[in-house]
């Protein structure tokens, strides 16, 4: 508890002390249908103000964000701020039927909050149903005025967002997914700030977007995996990436030629223009753990171009950009020896005497067909539907309130609380797996905590239908991945391998492929909190959770009323 008692008040302090710098920034979204042409055809895409990627949102550490959200499109929607901790404003975090009931078409609702103590690059993305798909845009928060970064300053910052694009409109690829059980169709491209780049069909040079550096230069790239669900490698042609941030907090600064981020990611990467001037292209294309499962295998790409007069003298234009080489699809070692080079720049204060221990096993499964269905809806291996779930819990939402609402009001029947902390059942984990075990139980359970607990989750991955590396984000927190590894957890032999010294600080952790991640948090924010795998496919499914983290003593450690204008269902 001391060192909970030493968080809360230093926090309080540098709050008072720091507020007077801080601003209010206002911002209307107005959800909309706006005619996007990609790939030779024109769809009619769901945007924010009618820009596709949506608006980068910049603001300074410690400023409040006031988004009104309109709904002039003809699907409900909730907006989702990524990454950020909304510390006691649980109403604004987005994810619909979990903090707030969606906006209804015509609707509106103002998202209001505080970015306090977070510094980097976060993003914000529809949160209902598959709108995330062109939905979303980034969130960069600076360091206070009179503040720094803790690296040389760039000459330029770019968002880089890595997105994916469908030939079709996502919201009925899903709900054909959904009436027949089987996988939704893949996607058509990838994209990067909205282009899927000219590798593609109907997509010429003067659509791929330009990235500038000069030589000399060293420039930030903000690089965020905004892909429905598809963990991604990028690679720019012969140039370094020096990491320096993750997820909105700063990293040990470390050089690598390849990013992998799992959607919902974002990675801070200094960039040096230290090569001939000419064009390079920066490409993006799948990482894919999951064994024999379909997947988009194009390349995405941008073009780095140097500006400098040596390069225009050259005519360098014309010049056909330098392609990186890509690792393979299925390149886990890669993977490996990338996450596990991330470290928190200093000695940091992770929690010890652990209050709550708990161990999820996540993974796919699938149902038997209901005998009221015709086969049509029966289409996943061997006349099944698709599932996936937590502890064997497969998540429903409810429909008539929100959980967030249903525990502040006492609506009784909307959800249980017990969830369970550990497996129901023991097995072996990442071996051949009984199909007895293959068809988990549908359920609305939370998991309760108590202010102020320390937190340890072990987060399993399974072999059931197929292993894979799956983005498990937390929202309301940030959290400290202390170990990773692969095989099933082992309590004897793997606690040797905790970094309690300086693990990284995430809000998504990239579970191995047939392995597991130890992740460790103070639960300091009171409200109801999804835990969920960010491959949107596998949240339809069921593969989340949510914690109710109760109120603690006083104002400071409870959550706030709800806002007048919340949307009701």
């Amino acid at each position: 508890m001391e060192i909970f008692k030493k968080y809360s008040f230093v926090f309080l302090v540098i709050c008072s002390a720091l507020s007077a710098n801080a601003e209010v920034q206002r911002h209307k979204f107005v959800i909309e249908a706006t005619n996007v042409k990609r790939l030779c055809k024109t769809h009619n895409a769901i945007t924010v103000n009618g820009m596709f990627p949506g608006p980068t949102l910049e603001i300074k550490n410690g400023d409040t964000l006031e988004v009104l959200v309109v709904n002039k499109a003809r699907y409900n929607v909730t907006i989702h701020w990524h990454g950020v901790r909304q510390m006691r404003t649980g109403w604004a975090d987005g994810p619909e039927f979990v903090t707030q009931c969606p906006i209804r078409p015509g609707g509106s609702y103002t998202y209001r909050f505080t970015v306090q103590g977070q510094e980097g690059t976060l993003w914000w993305h529809a949160h209902s149903s598959w709108l995330r798909a062109t939905v979303y845009g980034a969130l960069i928060i600076r360091p206070r005025d009179g503040e720094s970064y803790p690296f040389p300053k760039p000459k330029r910052e770019t968002p880089i967002l890595l997105g994916e694009w469908w030939d079709a409109n996502p919201i009925d690829v899903v709900r054909e997914a959904t009436r027949t059980g089987a996988a939704p169709n893949v996607s058509d491209a990838y994209t990067i700030n909205g282009q899927p780049g000219d590798l593609y069909k109907c997509s010429t040079k003067a659509d791929t977007t330009i990235v500038p550096i000069d030589s000399g230069e060293t420039n930030l790239l903000r690089v965020i995996n905004a892909a429905l669900n598809q963990p991604l490698f990028f690679k720019v042609a012969n140039h370094k990436l020096t990491v320096v941030g993750a997820d909105a907090s700063y990293t040990k600064p470390f050089t690598t030629s390849v990013l992998m981020l799992g959607p919902g990611q974002t990675t801070d990467v200094l960039i040096r223009g230290d090569q001939q001037p000419s064009r390079y292209y920066m490409a993006a294309r799948a990482y894919q753990s999951a064994q024999n499962a379909p997947f988009d295998n194009t390349t995405t790409t941008a073009i780095l171009e140097y500006k400098s007069a040596s390069c225009a003298a050259k005519k360098c234009n014309a010049a056909t950009p330098v392609m990186p080489s890509l690792p393979a699809y299925n390149d886990t070692n890669t993977v490996t020896a990338f996450s596990q080079s991330f470290r928190s720049r200093q000695k940091v204060e992770v929690p010890t005497d652990i209050d709550e221990s708990l161990f999820f096993t996540i993974g796919l499964g699938l149902n038997n067909c209901p005998p009221n269905f015709s086969k049509s809806r029966c289409q996943g291996p061997n006349g099944t539907r698709f599932t996936a779930s937590m502890n064997n819990v497969s998540f429903v939402l409810p429909q008539n309130f929100s959980l967030l609402q249903a525990h502040q009001q006492g609506i009784p029947g909307v959800f249980t609380t017990d969830f369970p902390g550990t497996p129901p059942l023991k097995f072996d984990y990442t071996g051949n797996v009984s199909r007895s075990l293959f068809q988990p139980v549908p359920g609305t359970k939370l998991y309760k905590l108590k202010y102020g607990s320390r937190v340890q989750i072990v987060i399993q991955d399974t072999s059931i239908v197929t292993p894979e590396n799956h983005p498990i984000h937390l929202h309301g927190y940030d959290f400290y991945i202390i170990a990773e590894g692969f095989g099933n957890f082992n309590p004897k032999t793997d606690t040797s391998k905790f970094n309690l010294v300086d693990p990284p600080m995430r809000n998504t952790v990239g579970v191995p492929v047939n392995g597991w991640a130890v992740i460790r948090f103070v639960a300091d924010n009171p409200g109801v909190w999804l835990m969920h795998c960010h491959l949107d496919v596998h949240i339809n499914w069921g593969l989340a959770m949510a914690f109710l983290v109760e109120n603690g003593v006083g104002d400071l450690q409870s959550i706030q009323s709800p806002p007048p204008d919340l949307p009701i269902c």
